[in-house]
């Protein structure tokens, strides 16, 4: 029904285009001599050039989950602090952009660092296509500036990994048989308040088949961190069969590149100058701020429409 739903309004919208274009033609005859009536037209003209961009942008929605929701997940790389810090700011980033689109976000896990910045976390983005966008972070971002956590103020290069995988719709996508799951509850490690630390409300759910574990100790109860723990498994093990697919389609294209910290997709340079600049589409901007501020459309836009030429 929720497919159905989506259809009908992906044909409303392109009919509703269809009309105003074909209007166009008698605005036209009726803006002749009208200098007043040609302003409206130009403004008119405007606007539907916007949506149509938009509607450009959605064509690059092909895969079969780009129309879901998204787990992001966020992992610190080597260098301590510094990259626990980046991996926050990462984290922020894509909420802030979450929150522009009025998509609905969840923490689901976060790992604090030691003495500033996230470990690992992962989040959970709601709403539509959130998969298909979202999926243009995935791969390992650097970034360079004078470290706040040096004395000397000196300059360092960090890395942090964003994963991105689409939201699992239970049985439908993967089933799972109870007698392959191990669950443990454990005391949490992290902040959480008095009640998380005296109750054992953590979950650790261990898909033995294969050996994928996922950890959630966010939440006061003991029953929403099993039922994060769950969403996050379901959306892993489809990953790993929809990665099991994409390596043997790599084997005839050679286009497959997985997810990790070797794979850089993006540079943010904020000394000596300030750029940020995406090294598959050469896409670029020298307002760093309001990328790390969630201002991502035009590296997403920039990177579907690449797709688009690829296929």
């Amino acid at each position: 029904m929720r497919r159905l739903a989506d259809l009908r309004e992906t044909v409303s919208t392109w009919r509703k285009v269809e009309k105003d274009s074909a209007s166009f033609d008698e605005m036209l005859e009726l803006a002749e001599g009208d200098k007043s009536f040609q302003v409206n037209l130009e403004q008119e003209v405007a606007r539907f050039a916007d949506a149509l961009n938009k509607l450009e942008v959605e064509v690059a929605f092909q895969g079969p989950f780009d129309n879901r929701s998204a787990i992001v997940s966020f992992h610190a790389g080597a260098g301590g602090t510094e990259s626990q810090d980046w991996a926050e700011m990462l984290m922020r980033m894509i909420l802030r952009w979450a929150e522009r689109r009025g998509f609905q976000t969840t923490i689901l896990d976060l790992n604090a660092g030691e003495e500033a910045g996230i470990k690992s976390a992962q989040i959970e983005v709601k709403g539509k296509y959130a998969y298909g966008y979202l999926k243009s972070e995935k791969g390992t971002h650097r970034l360079v500036r004078l470290s706040p956590f040096d004395a000397d103020h000196a300059r360092h290069t960090s890395f942090a990994l964003v994963e991105v995988m689409p939201e699992a719709e239970g049985d439908v996508d993967v089933k799972v048989n109870p007698n392959d799951l191990r669950i443990d509850i454990f005391h949490s490690g992290g902040k959480g308040g008095q009640n998380v630390q005296k109750v054992a409300t953590a979950v650790r759910i261990v898909h033995i088949p294969t050996g994928t574990t996922v950890s959630v100790q966010n939440e006061r109860s003991q029953r929403q961190n099993k039922e994060a723990a769950m969403t996050i498994l379901m959306s892993r093990l489809m990953q790993l069969e929809l990665a099991k697919r994409a390596e043997e389609q790599a084997q005839i294209k050679g286009e497959y590149v997985p997810a990790e910290f070797g794979n850089r997709i993006r540079s943010y340079v904020l000394h000596p100058y300030k750029q940020v600049k995406d090294h598959r589409t050469d896409y670029e901007t020298s307002n760093a701020e309001a990328v790390l501020d969630g201002d991502l459309d035009g590296f997403m836009t920039a990177y579907l429409r690449s797709r688009i030429g690829a296929s």
